[in-house]
């Protein structure tokens, strides 16, 4: 009964008896967005960290820009590699000349007309 008494009106693991003197928050950075369709935010980042350009809108879910204007940066983008570029690779023009004669001679063999 006694514990019931202690307990009763307190939210368990809700609160924290810890104050906060002497405690030194890590430095930090608010950003703001603002969206395609108008809507404000701001986010806070720790002070150390890479801060994105672009961040999801938590009203519309929209992708929102920085209110600073700072644009993301474009990625170099890699041309794709073709079967060409990778037999180009492996093999040299001669090279692939001279197979090329032998599978049309064999090919010229074994068709008949």
């Amino acid at each position: 009964m006694m514990a019931d008494r202690a307990l009763r009106g307190m939210g368990l693991g809700a609160k924290s008896f810890e104050d906060e003197e002497g405690i030194e928050f890590a430095a930090r950075l608010t950003l703001g967005f603002d969206c395609e369709r108008g809507h404000h935010f701001e986010v806070t980042f720790s002070d150390e960290a890479d801060l994105p350009a672009k961040w999801e809108c938590p009203r519309c879910g929209q992708m929102a820009g920085r209110s600073d204007g700072t644009e993301p940066e474009e990625k170099a983008v890699k041309p794709p590699r073709t079967h060409w570029d990778m037999l180009r690779e492996r093999r040299s023009i001669p090279e692939l000349e001279e197979l090329l004669a032998e599978r049309l001679e064999v090919i010229r063999n074994t068709v008949h007309y």
